[in-house]
């Protein structure tokens, strides 16, 4: 079952007074915004605003996906405390609206959850364009909103002429919901180009602490082509969807969602050298402290992340602990996120390892039961201590979106297995410095990977 955030948000200029809203749909395991709405109401109070943004922001959630669980964040406490059941609801005018926000989902889907304002920007933005469309005597116009842009705040990711990139969708159905979101800006502004689509994908020779490039591809008329058809085709009902790989069975409830994080560079990172358990434990260099706090702006503006757990390192909990303070939250160490032994090859580079361990090296680039010269931690030893640690952590944290800072081969080895993989496929992937990933486990034992070695936080 996929994961929703709503973010809504209302205001008037007089209270009563000229009035609107905004509402934001956010897919809770990668951030990604899906659908935004905003409408000038007309004459209203700022509680009446507020509940209009959020039965917009519900309906829209509906409408990408009707069996999702929905986490809903405004900064109206009185809204929050109202539908949560904790106050009761007495204004004329706030009844009728409540009682309609109640029936758009069944109410063990939606969840509620007061935020400060600070962290409500972007529904607040897009309310404040459609009041200022309405005095200007015109309709909020989608094409043209700056709200994420606005949100994002000056200097950042998200002031660049288009808004940063949050990696390829997660599934069948967030695919399409974005295509048609594409389709609805355009046919709103009468435009009929796309939205940008973003891949990241490399190939590395060997497992070795690495930073790599990211590869990302533009389209517009095959997109624009690709939302049309999306629109004519009425999304998959729960009876029909998949319950294996793109989707799940509506009741086996939200998933467990690891949000994977590389740590950053150290100094050992930029020369290629192995760095796992046994060797030095370098600390974060210059550069990776800064990817750190890149890296934790990306995650606080997504505001996803429930609890940060980190692998016992240096390097990733410094890493962890700069997420940390722009979150607020605790970083607790778990010792089965450490990255793998490579013996006497710590601190080599790959070639230096060729040409002192030539015959231990090809046996370790054949056979997954091979160890590192010196004793190290095979692969195959590593897979089996990567999917113990998976499986306790699916189950402590069910239905929570969980920052693991960790290192290459156990976020390699995570999405190895939830693909189904053979052991030969971490060779054939590029994870580098800070990247995240996301893989969503559910309770039936399936799995998604939702994102992989995105670097767009990272980008100047």
């Amino acid at each position: 079952m996929r994961e929703f955030i709503v973010e809504a948000d209302g205001g008037s200029r007089g209270n009563p007074g000229p009035a609107g809203y905004g509402s934001v749909v956010i897919d809770a395991a990668t951030g990604e915004t899906l659908a935004e709405r905003a409408e000038f109401i007309g004459v209203a109070t700022n509680n009446v605003a507020e509940y209009r943004g959020l039965l917009a922001g519900l309906r829209a959630a509906r409408e990408l996906d009707p069996a999702a669980t929905v986490r809903v964040r405004m900064d109206s406490k009185l809204v929050v405390e109202q539908m949560s059941g904790r106050w009761k609801i007495k204004h004329p005018d706030m009844k009728p609206l409540a009682a309609e926000a109640a029936r758009i989902l069944p109410a063990g889907q939606v969840s509620y959850e007061w935020i400060p304002r600070e962290r409500n920007k972007h529904a607040d933005r897009l309310a404040n364009e459609a009041m200022d469309a309405g005095k200007r005597g015109e309709q909020w116009d989608a094409g043209a909103s700056r709200a994420a842009l606005d949100a994002a705040g000056p200097g950042s990711a998200g002031s660049r002429a288009l808004p940063e990139p949050s990696g390829p969708p997660g599934d069948a159905t967030a695919g399409a919901a974005k295509a048609r979101e594409a389709l609805a800006r355009a046919r709103a502004t009468e435009d009929t180009t796309a939205t940008e689509a973003t891949t990241g994908t490399a190939v590395t020779e060997a497992t070795t602490d690495t930073a790599a490039t990211q590869a990302t591809t533009d389209s517009g008329d095959a997109d624009a082509r690709a939302a049309r058809t999306l629109a004519a085709t009425p999304p998959t009902s729960p009876e029909t969807r998949p319950s294996v790989g793109w989707a799940s069975a509506p009741d086996l409830g939200a998933p467990a969602t690891f949000v994977l994080l590389r740590h950053g560079e150290t100094p050992l990172t930029p020369q290629k050298r192995f760095s796992g358990r046994g060797g030095s434990d370098p600390s974060l260099s210059a550069v990776g402290r800064e990817q750190a706090e890149r890296v934790a702006g990306a995650l606080a503006r997504r505001g996803t992340v429930q609890h940060i757990l980190a692998s016992p390192l240096a390097r990733t909990r410094e890493t962890a602990g700069a997420v940390a303070a722009r979150l607020g939250l605790e970083v607790v160490v778990e010792e089965g996120l450490i990255e793998t032994d490579f013996g006497a090859w710590e601190g080599l580079t790959f070639g230096e390892v060729r040409e002192r361990h030539p015959e231990d090296l090809n046996r370790w680039l054949a056979d997954p039961e091979a160890e590192p010269t010196g004793g190290g931690e095979s692969f195959a030893a590593t897979a089996a201590r990567i999917s113990a640690t998976r499986d306790k952590l699916t189950a402590a944290y069910a239905g929570r979106t969980v920052l693991l800072v960790t290192h290459v081969t156990p976020i390699k080895t995570l999405v190895r297995l939830a693909l189904g993989a053979p052991p030969e496929s971490l060779f054939r992937m590029e994870l580098s410095a800070a990247s995240l990933s996301a893989v969503a486990y559910y309770a039936d034992g399936n799995a998604s990977v939702r994102l992989f070695n995105d670097t767009s936080h990272l980008r100047p």
